[in-house]
């Protein structure tokens, strides 16, 4: 079984596309809209055409993941709306008192179809429960599923729930139960090797170094998706040195200086 974060990067990884690369500007603009020129200057950052942009743009429009307005912007709709709210959350990581209880998910028996068992295994991720074993998913009740409501009402239409207080020994305690459900020193290692990433770029980017925009777009994508990986937990079960605020503390100003350049080069055609 591999650990949430092997299931998200799978999900949040793509290879580097005239959609990726759209998707992902879209994604980390807010609002989630920007106007057709802007897009064909980014895609040509990446040695995309401008017809070949427009070619994705077209396709994404015609497949419900972008709409386009009258004045030619093009913004987020459909999965790629509902993955920049998910974004958001976990870039703010906001969560709610913990008092110890967990909130588990047991999926009621019978016969699915594997289309339908994929949907739901998804839609629990994405609520950060992770599996425990087949058919059990937990997570600690410091956050609340009724925020995402689609993948709230896939997941509470096929599941019983649970709040409760599990009980751990001296051989495996609570922490090392945790760190091994999630994954959590694999997702500290890649949050220190992009926090390594966004110093050593944020030096030529503040001199307006333009030929680490294209280098920067990919490490800021990188840092989003790791976000969106992070399982939100309680500090109380957290790694002494977790990462992750300073990783989000890191990301704020790398994005800001990031942005700054990223708009002056495309004001500059």
């Amino acid at each position: 079984m591999g650990s949430v974060l092997d299931r998200e990067r799978a999900e949040n990884d793509p290879a580097l596309t005239p959609r990726s690369v759209l998707a992902s500007m879209l994604l980390g603009s807010t609002p989630p809209k920007l106007p057709v020129a802007v897009l064909v200057r980014v895609g040509e950052m990446f040695g995309f055409s401008e017809g070949s942009v427009r070619t994705a743009l077209s396709r994404m429009t015609a497949s419900g993941e972008l709409s386009r307005d009258t004045q030619g912007w093009y913004a987020l709709q459909g999965d790629l709306l509902t993955r920049q709210f998910r974004q958001g959350q976990s870039r703010s990581a906001v969560t709610t008192q913990w008092s110890g209880r967990w909130r588990i998910a047991i999926v009621d028996p019978g016969a699915r179809s594997a289309p339908a068992r994929a949907a739901l295994r998804t839609a629990l991720i994405r609520l950060r429960f992770a599996e425990q074993r087949e058919g059990v998913w937990m997570r600690p009740d410091n956050l609340d599923p009724r925020s995402q409501t689609e993948q709230w009402l896939l997941a509470d239409a096929q599941c019983r729930w649970f709040l409760a207080e599990p009980e751990f020994s001296f051989e495996q305690t609570e922490l090392d139960f945790v760190a091994g459900l999630w994954g959590l020193s694999e997702w500290e290692s890649k949050a220190t090797q992009l926090r390594k990433k966004m110093h050593a770029l944020t030096a030529p980017l503040k001199q307006g170094d333009t030929s680490a925009l294209a280098p920067g777009f990919v490490l800021s994508a990188a840092v989003l998706r790791h976000f969106i990986a992070d399982p939100l937990l309680p500090r109380e079960l957290l790694p002494r040195h977790w990462p992750g605020s300073a990783l989000r503390s890191d990301y704020d100003r790398y994005d800001q200086i990031y942005r700054s350049v990223l708009d002056d080069w495309v004001r500059a055609r």
